[in-house]
C-alpha cells in the first residue's frame, strides 16, 4: 500500500450539468465518462502499467485519477489506490486524484458523493490534507497563500478549503441548476 497524505479535488474542466457519456459510431452502447477522460489521457501521453491494468480496470490505458464522480452522482474507479496517479505534476506519488464532471457547478447528488467518499477516504487516510488542485500552484510571491492570482487553474472550480468548514455543504453559485 502506498503512502497516502494529500486527496486532491478536480474538475473534468466540461459544461457543467453534462454528463460525458458518448456515443460511439458501430457500437450499441456509448462510452462512459470515465471512457472519455481516459481517451482523453491517452492524447496527453499518460499510461498505466501492465501490472496495475491487469488488477483493477484493464480497459482503461491512460487514465490518471483514482476517483471519477458522474453528474449523476455515480463514483467510478480510475487508477488503483496502490497505482501513482497522474492529476497534478509533483504531487502524484503520495496524492489520490478525485475528478468531478463538469467546471464550476455540480450536481447535488455529485456534492453527495464526494462528501460520502471523502469520509471513506478519511477513515483509510486521517492524516492525508484535502485540497484543489488549483491550491497546489506555485506561491509565486512566497507569502505562505496561494492566491487566485497564482493558480495555474481554476480546478476545482470551487474553493475546497471553504466546503470542508461549511461541514461539505456546497455554496449556491456551485450548484448545478438546469434553466
Amino acid at each position: 500500500m502506498r503512502s497516502i497524505n494529500l486527496i486532491v479535488i478536480h474538475c473534468a474542466a466540461t459544461p457543467n450539468g453534462r454528463s460525458m457519456f458518448r456515443s460511439v459510431p458501430g457500437r450499441a452502447v456509448s462510452m462512459t465518462p470515465v471512457e472519455v477522460l481516459d481517451e482523453m489521457h491517452k492524447v496527453r501521453g499518460f499510461a498505466r502499467t501492465a501490472g496495475f491494468r491487469a488488477r483493477q480496470n484493464p480497459n482503461l490505458t491512460s487514465i490518471g485519477y483514482h476517483f471519477i464522480i458522474y453528474t449523476n452522482g455515480t463514483v467510478a474507479t480510475g487508477r488503483h489506490l496502490d497505482e501513482v496517479g497522474a492529476h497534478v505534476q509533483g504531487f502524484n506519488a503520495k496524492s489520490i486524484g478525485i475528478c468531478m464532471i463538469g467546471t464550476d457547478e455540480f450536481t447535488v447528488v455529485q456534492w453527495k458523493s464526494l462528501a460520502g467518499l471523502v469520509n471513506a477516504l478519511n477513515e483509510t487516510y486521517p492524516d492525508a490534507r484535502l485540497c484543489g488542485h488549483r491550491d497546489l500552484s506555485p506561491d509565486q510571491n512566497k507569502n505562505g497563500i496561494i492566491e487566485p492570482f497564482e493558480w495555474l487553474k481554476i480546478c476545482p472550480g470551487f474553493d475546497v478549503a471553504a466546503w470542508l468548514n461549511n461541514d461539505m455543504e456546497p455554496f449556491p453559485q456551485n450548484v448545478y441548476s438546469p434553466l
